[in-house]
């Protein structure tokens, strides 16, 4: 039987990268998903690609920052799939690579509220969804630069780390209420936002992933999406509180 079955999830930032890969592994593994993303031409396109496929998927433009807009993402949801029982909080931007004193404080305040409070904002208006379905998983999107440093990105590795911490927090709140809460920390992945920081795939693959992976690749966003399954599963039903690290060995030099 597929591992979500039955199962409905909303996605954050499910138009592009690793949320899009996501949004494709829920719905192969039975779950029924709505694609939330501030691009909504993309959020609609990834939606039809699972509908095409045979899944239910519905979608809406959600700026994570707008708390009403998060709410209104995963009331439709609700509507339409008659619950929730998964919430993966995926939407993220990075900051110019540059030391403290030079990051322009618009800059530092954009990080911290679309990949800080806009993870808080899904979780404050999934939880009270999830609870009254007996239970669910929260699922927030890190780093292994929430648990490593790298020049120029205090605000991407703040506001990572910070992720790490929140879930903790969460699964220490809401394990009476049978609700998991873990975090997905990806190491470099070949997506699209890799590609425009680099240039392009192969110059990041170069330049990033092959020096600084003891693999000696850049990730797949599959197999993010992989460990998202595992994690939204009752195969980890015993995990709560944990940071599930899928980085090539990056951290561990």
């Amino acid at each position: 039987m597929p591992r979500l079955k039955h199962r409905a999830a909303v996605i954050t930032g499910a138009g592009h990268g690793i949320g899009r890969a996501i949004a494709h592994a829920f719905a192969r593994e039975g779950a029924a998903v709505q694609c939330l993303d501030i691009d909504e031409a993309a959020a609609a396109h990834v939606a039809g690609e699972l509908v095409a496929q045979g899944a239910r998927a519905i979608h809406a433009r959600c700026d994570v920052r707008d708390s009403s807009a998060v709410a209104a993402g995963i009331e439709a949801a609700v509507a339409a799939f008659g619950g929730l029982d998964i919430a993966v909080a995926n939407a993220a931007v990075m900051t110019p690579t540059l030391p403290v004193d030079e990051l322009a404080q618009s800059d530092w305040q954009t990080a911290l509220d679309v990949n800080l409070t806009g993870a808080f904002l899904v979780c404050k208006h999934a939880v009270p969804r999830l609870r009254a379905r007996g239970g669910g998983a929260v699922i927030l999107t890190a780093s292994q630069m929430g648990r490593v440093a790298y020049h120029g990105q205090a605000a991407y590795c703040a506001t990572k780390g910070a992720l790490i911490q929140l879930a903790k927090v969460m699964a220490l709140d809401h394990a009476k209420d049978n609700i998991r809460v873990n975090t997905l920390s990806p190491g470099g992945t070949a997506t699209r936002r890799l590609a425009t920081r680099y240039g392009d795939l192969d110059t990041a693959q170069a330049q990033w992933g092959a020096p600084m992976h003891p693999l000696g690749r850049l990730g797949r966003p599959e197999e993010m999406a992989d460990g998202a399954v595992f994690l939204a599963s009752d195969e980890s039903s015993f995990m709560t509180g944990a940071d599930l690290l899928l980085d090539g060995g990056y951290s561990a030099q």
